[in-house]
């Protein structure tokens, strides 16, 4: 029992009902029902990760996430992360992270992963670090595929959020477990493979209005491109590496 996240996960719903949020899932079937799993995730808005723990709840169980160590720090949301068992991230430690996720995967968990890392501002599926894969390999236990379209329009890099009732429809699929037999770099080419396969397959069924922000360039929207996506995030890194020198320096 975990009255904690099933509090949370209520109050979710009701959020999400009170939204209007229309959900498809398919594929749910495929989220073990028991022992460990990496629950590799597309990234293309900020309220995903309360999307991606659906299709867990067919099973009734529960996915701990990681996630930046920014949300752990805020005195809101900290202390709930941390009574959902979610783990930390320290950009600047990341093995304390990879070690916790890879504890708690050997404990029988599902542990959320974004193998992109950012949100994709293209909605397009970024390159994958090799995180997921080499966490799966380690524990010996398989990656789940799940990707979610939709939850861009609600909330995404660059835009309002839109909270209120948007009746915005929502499509998750879970693919079948892919079992870590291969060398991490081969087996997360092989995610990435799957994942843009079952994003492009998801979309079949997904009205795209030509023009649209949250729609991708190759579908008839205004998205940057991949190519010109990760221009802007190299440029953002850049920024925050200048500022965080200036910070070091003084200057």
């Amino acid at each position: 029992m975990e009255p904690v996240y099933r509090t949370v996960i209520g109050i979710a719903r009701t959020v999400f009902a009170l939204e209007g949020l229309k959900f498809t899932v398919k594929g749910d079937q495929h989220i073990p029902a028991t022992g460990g799993a990496v629950i590799a995730i597309n990234h293309t808005g900020y309220m995903d990760f309360t999307y991606a723990g659906l299709p867990a709840r067919r099973v009734k169980r529960y996915v701990r996430f990681m996630a930046k160590k920014e949300v752990f720090d805020n005195k809101i949301s900290g202390p709930i992360m941390r009574a959902l068992k979610h783990i930390p991230v320290d950009r600047a430690a990341g093995s304390d992270s990879y070690k916790a996720a890879v504890d708690f995967l050997r404990r029988g968990e599902l542990v959320g992963v974004y193998p992109e890392a950012t949100i994709s501002r293209s909605f397009e599926i970024k390159e994958f670090k090799s995180g997921a894969a080499r966490m799966a390999i380690e524990a010996n236990v398989p990656i789940v595929p799940v990707v979610i379209w939709g939850a861009q329009r609600v909330w995404t890099k660059g835009f309002p959020k839109r909270l209120g009732r948007t009746n915005t429809p929502i499509s998750i699929a879970v693919g079948e477990p892919i079992q870590p037999f291969e060398p991490a770099s081969e087996l997360t080419e092989k995610l990435h493979t799957t994942m843009t396969a079952m994003l492009a397959d998801l979309q079949q069924g997904y009205d795209h209005p030509a023009g649209e922000y949250w729609v991708p360039a190759r579908l008839g929207g205004s998205a940057p491109t991949l190519d010109e996506a990760n221009k802007m995030d190299a440029a953002d890194a850049e920024a925050k590496a200048q500022a965080r020198r200036s910070r070091e320096t003084g200057s």
